[in-house]
């Protein structure tokens, strides 16, 4: 049984306040900062400064500075950057700025305050005894009023989720109790959440493929199981014939309108083709969906990833134990299938890897396995231009892994379990899918379900905050465990201030990053001072009109550049449309040469047909014609026989005719003559 120690320390907004006045804030809303010193970079100064108002005073209404002060203008620009964000989400940042500043300033903190230590389970069945304040199993909400006359109410975030009956502290996995009756222990097996209700689907328990709906609906709100009455499926224009849904594993379970889509999988008798099966959550039937055009080869452990209207599916493990790495693409308004042939170097054969969209443009495809190892590189796809990359990756790099399950939260996609065919993987890491920057979001300890292979990960919702469940999973016994983290933002403003990122990646790294130089001309006329986030306003005549040239410069640079990289833009468009239409004409003079050849191909096909039966006929007429020849030669001898044979008749018709005359007329015989 691991533990965790999660400490609470003063419930904000108190929290937030020890934090600002020790950082230097005053603790008014109109506060200066002026006691914030030079042990803070220039960034962090900046930063703290804008969510210290943005807590305090709420969003910034005040109009810009005028642009001789450079100083005002970065505070200004670092606040309005902020937005809309909440005041409580502010207090948050703040404290987590500074702890990552200064981890031990809370005990060097005047006002400290002995913290309530908690122990959180992560075994199987969690007992947590939640910290008892002011009389109440959990924190007091506090109410506080700005100087604005605002009200704000904001409850202590590190300890939350009330309908637990536990305590959740951000960025750490907790085993909440869970009622009702619990599925069948499991991995590689499907799960979706639709309306605060996590389904689960098949799976595999001890070698056996499971096929069971009826018990696998855990409600998110009670946190219990309960039970899914599967109906005897009906006949309907998408599936003529319903059969019984055979036992699966490997396969994917998405959501699409009032359905939930089992795409692929592996199964005791595989089809020769990817088989999709519908549940329809209003009539609680199971039914296959027909496909047209060339449906991709059956397999399992394949990524399928769900991008506007259509599913796009990577590689996986056929019947045969063949890895894949080719792609294809569902409509699932024609429900027609679609092989793409993109351009680049696409990732090697490989399965159980873990795949998410960004911007509804970029497939991400990480980590995966082959029969003998297994991976953690990153392949990108552009979705418009079918072009696969490699770009470099950032931060800290996860270890190579198969069988983990990702789930994209805004631009953060958090990693969870998998293994090396070695060991479990027990840290959950997260990917800025702007920045390409990895980082740990937190680590379990011992044999636990969350480093397991075939596990399943979805986020939901809960007292309006996104939460990741996980559940099942195979580490060398199979779990039917349920457990849950809610996700900070800390990584994602971390990544975004620690690292060059893109112009479109963060309102407040963008405000940070707008004044640097602005900033660092200020600061070269002022040798020997110590920099702080406020300063009066002691320029010189020379160093305003100086600081206005440059602004200008720059703005006319950032023009400059920004019209060339339009123009750019715009020719590699028209480029790029006019290769797409020689390709097409290209391809259509292929099609009509290929119909021509295959014309061609058919008659001569037809000619050498004709031409073999003429030279069969030729050879009887040969044969023929020497039959021919022999009879004529036997001819012309029976001829010459019959010729001789009437000779010799005739002579003795002659010899007979005169003896008998001669005897008649009296003549001698010749032997009388003779003698």
């Amino acid at each position: 049984m691991a533990m965790a120690r999660a400490s609470s320390g003063l419930a904000y907004p108190d929290r937030f306040y020890a934090a600002a006045s020790y950082a230097g804030f005053d603790g008014s809303p109109n506060s200066s900062s002026k006691g914030v010193s030079s042990k803070f970079s220039n960034d962090v100064a900046l930063l703290l400064y804008a969510l210290y108002q943005q807590a305090t005073v709420g969003r910034c209404t005040v109009p810009k500075p005028r642009a001789w002060s450079p100083v005002e203008q970065s505070k200004w620009t670092s606040w309005n950057g902020l937005g809309n964000m909440a005041a409580a989400e502010a207090m948050r940042l703040f404290v987590k700025i500074l702890e990552e500043e200064d981890p031990g300033w809370y005990s060097r903190a005047s006002d400290f305050v002995a913290e309530p230590v908690v122990d959180v389970e992560m075994n199987h069945n969690p007992k947590v005894e939640p910290v008892t304040e002011n009389g109440n199993p959990f924190p007091e909400t506090k109410t506080i009023s700005p100087e604005n006359g605002s009200m704000l109410e904001t409850q202590d975030k590190d300890v939350v989720l009330e309908g637990l009956g536990s305590i959740a502290v951000y960025d750490q996995w907790i085993a909440p109790p869970v009622s009702g009756l619990r599925p069948k222990p499991r991995y590689e097996h499907g799960a979706a959440v639709v309306q605060d209700k996590m389904y689960i689907f098949g799976g595999n328990h001890n070698g056996r493929y499971l096929n069971d709906l009826q018990d696998e609906v855990l409600d998110l709100r009670s946190w219990s199981w309960s039970k899914v009455e599967v109906k005897s499926g009906t006949e309907s224009l998408e599936s003529p014939s319903t059969v019984p849904l055979p036992p699966c594993a490997g396969h994917s379970l998405i959501q699409w309108e009032n359905k939930l889509l089992s795409v692929a999988g592996h199964t005791k008798d595989p089809s020769e083709t990817i088989q999709v099966k519908a549940f329809d959550l209003q009539t609680c039937t199971w039914s296959t969906l027909k496909t047209y055009g060339k449906a991709p080869a059956s397999r399992g452990g394949q990524s399928v990833t769900l991008v506007g209207t259509s599913l796009v599916i990577f590689g996986g493990q056929d019947a045969k134990r063949s890895l894949l790495n080719d792609l294809h693409l569902l409509d699932l308004e024609t429900m027609t299938w679609d092989e793409i042939d993109a351009v680049g170097v696409p990732p090697s054969p490989r399965s159980d890897h873990a795949a998410a969209v960004h911007a509804e443009r970029y497939l991400l495809i990480f980590g995966g396995g082959s029969h003998a190892t297994c991976f953690n590189d990153l392949h990108v796809l552009d979705l418009q231009a079918m072009e696969w990359s490699r770009p470099t990756q950032q931060g800290d790099i996860p270890s190579p892994r198969a069988g983990h399950a990702g789930v994209p939260v805004g631009e953060n996609w958090f990693i969870v379990g998998g293994g090396d065919n070695k060991s479990g993987v027990s840290e959950t890491v997260v990917l800025n899918m702007s920045t390409l920057g990895w980082s740990v979001v937190t680590t379990v300890q011992g044999r636990v379900p969350l480093a397991s292979e075939g596990l399943s990960l979805v986020v939901g919702s809960y007292n309006g905050e996104d939460v990741l469940i996980s559940f099942g999973g195979y580490n060398g016994r199979y779990s039917n465990e349920v457990n849950v983290l809610k996700p900070s933002h800390k990584s994602t403003l971390q990544t975004k201030i620690m690292e060059p990122v893109p112009e479109s990646v963060s309102a407040v790294h963008n405000a940070t990053n707008a004044t640097r130089d602005v900033e660092s001309e200020f600061e070269a006329g002022q040798e020997g001072k110590i920099r702080e986030i406020v300063m009066d306003n002691v320029d010189s005549e020379s160093m305003k009109i100086k600081t206005e040239e440059t602004s200008e410069r720059l703005i006319a640079t950032l023009k400059s550049e920004k019209e060339e990289l339009e123009s750019s833009l715009n020719k590699e468009k028209m480029q790029s449309h006019q290769l797409k239409q020689e390709l097409a004409e290209a391809e259509t003079r292929n099609s009509d040469l290929y119909k021509e050849l295959q014309s061609i191909r058919g008659q001569l096909a037809s000619e050498q047909s004709r031409c073999f039966k003429l030279e069969v006929d030729v050879a009887e007429l040969r044969q023929k014609l020497q039959t021919l020849e022999t009879l004529q030669k036997e001819l012309e001898l029976l001829r010459r026989q019959k010729a001789a044979s009437e000779q010799a008749l005739n002579a003795k018709q002659r010899q007979s005719s005169g003896g008998m005359w001669g005897w008649l007329a009296g003549t001698p015989d010749e032997k009388a003559d003779d003698a």
